[in-house]
């Protein structure tokens, strides 16, 4: 079982989104979200799906795994970057979201872990 190109490009597009509403918060020190939300991996449609359908579907498999992985990697980072940013450290959250960041090498490696689970 492969995930549909639809669930693809929606989970892709819900991280594109959440770089711009982190950014937008450092840029504002402002945010609808918080932290402890944002650190929990199985609230978003993403996290449902690699919890429900995934694991009683695909108990095991090793690239449902690594999505799974890389998708909780993703959630820590964004609420680190979150923290610092409602905490009003503008440079410190840019600085962890900036290229060669960990946020930044999880998010591109997710999205490359569900382009593979989609071509499986």
């Amino acid at each position: 079982m492969s995930m549909s190109q639809d669930v693809i490009l929606k989970a892709i597009a819900a991280h594109g989104q959440w770089k711009q509403r982190l950014r937008d918060a450092a840029a504002t020190g402002k945010s609808e979200f918080r932290p402890e939300v944002v650190k929990t991996d199985n609230a978003c449609d993403l996290g449902k799906w690699i919890y429900g359908e995934a694991k009683a579907k695909l108990p095991g498999d090793p690239r449902v795994e690594e999505v799974r992985k890389l998708h909780a990697e993703f959630h820590e980072h964004a609420a680190q970057v979150l923290s610092l940013a409602l905490v009003g450290k503008k440079a410190e959250a840019e600085a962890a979201m900036a290229l060669g960041s960990p946020y930044s090498k999880v998010s591109t490696a997710l999205v490359n872990a569900l382009k593979k689970l989609q071509a499986a």
